[in-house]
């Protein structure tokens, strides 16, 4: 009889590492603090600069989640998994159209923020000759600006115009291919100019368009932005009304949102394209907010949104092609 040895070696199974749960809860809970924040709609001294980076926020949370599962901990993840999806409810919208289909005549509008006048005038006249936007809208225009527009041929592309330049950011202006019609000045007095006008398209159809231009929301200056946003006309049946310019407002701010609950839809939310961001433009680094925005009554369609470089100024040129509704 032979004897036959069974060898071998005994392992015992290696439990995988878990991550600190205290460095999980680090991640996560900012995460959670900030969505809580953005839902609440809080717009106050330092949280109206910070709440713009909310976007960035959503994309960190993710980076946050993955930290909390490899802690292994439920509660951290729990947490981790509703801040998560909260701030993707928040943020992920803006990278998907949603507009109605309407039937009305098309309006094209290009708006953009000068930067003291700085803008260089013969990108914008590229701009217009390219785009053929129906209005430009200009903010921080003042003299110089409009001297250089002028020369560059802009009063032969858009012959009409409304301006209330300065030598200050308060200078806007709205030019335009049709006749315009000044209308009473609604802005509060401390605040930036922001012109008011009404327009009939060919065809017809009567706008009102005003030229946007908020205070900056930078310390004492928050109040004065609540109040300029605030002032802006809701949109009522019988007439199409656009705001267009810089708000100094991303979709992250309540004040904004405000806005759009009286009336209107953001063209590039809805086309998809809210996460283009237009300030601050030209530096080393690429624009991180978007507080540049084209909002037109909510029975229209926006069917096209792009923003272009513009050498010279802070911001993005943003142009917006819509579609009015039939009959307002």
């Amino acid at each position: 009889m032979t004897q036959v040895d069974v060898g071998g070696v005994i392992t015992t199974p290696r439990h995988r590492r878990r991550l600190p749960r205290p460095l999980a809860w680090i991640a996560v809970v900012p995460c959670a603090v900030w969505a809580l924040v953005r839902l609440a709609g809080v717009d106050g001294p330092v949280l109206t600069e910070l709440i713009t980076a909310t976007p960035y926020v959503a994309l960190f949370s993710l980076f946050a989640a993955l930290l909390a599962l490899g802690s292994r901990g439920r509660a951290v993840v729990a947490v981790a998994a509703a801040s998560s999806t909260l701030l993707a409810f928040m943020v992920l919208p803006r990278a998907f159209g949603d507009t109605p289909a309407a039937t009305g005549p098309s309006l094209r509008i290009l708006t953009i923020n000068l930067f003291f006048g700085r803008g260089d005038a013969r990108t914008v006249i590229d701009l217009v000759r390219r785009l053929r936007p129906d209005i430009l809208n200009t903010q921080e225009l003042d003299p110089r600006a409009v001297e250089a527009l002028d020369a560059a041929g802009l009063g032969t592309l858009m012959p009409y115009s409304h301006l209330q330049q300065e030598y200050s950011a308060s200078g806007s202006g709205i030019y335009s291919r049709y006749p315009l019609t000044k209308l009473p000045d609604f802005a509060p007095s401390d605040g930036h100019h922001m012109p008011y006008v009404r327009f009939s398209l060919p065809g017809g159809q009567a706008v009102e368009l005003v030229d946007v231009h908020t205070m900056a929301p930078l310390g004492p200056d928050v109040a004065t932005w609540k109040e300029a946003l605030r002032s802006l006309p809701p949109a009522v049946p019988g007439t199409v009304r656009v705001l267009a310019g810089d708000f100094n407002a991303s979709l992250d701010h309540a004040a904004l949102r405000e806005v759009l609950g009286r009336g209107y839809l953001d063209a590039a939310d809805a086309t998809g394209t809210g996460l283009r961001t237009t300030w601050p433009a030209n530096r080393r680094l690429p624009p991180l907010i978007t507080i540049d925005h084209v909002l037109v009554d909510e029975r229209a369609s926006a069917v096209d949104v792009s923003v272009h470089d513009v050498p010279g100024t802070d911001h993005r040129a943003l142009f917006a092609e819509l579609r009015l509704p039939s009959s307002p």
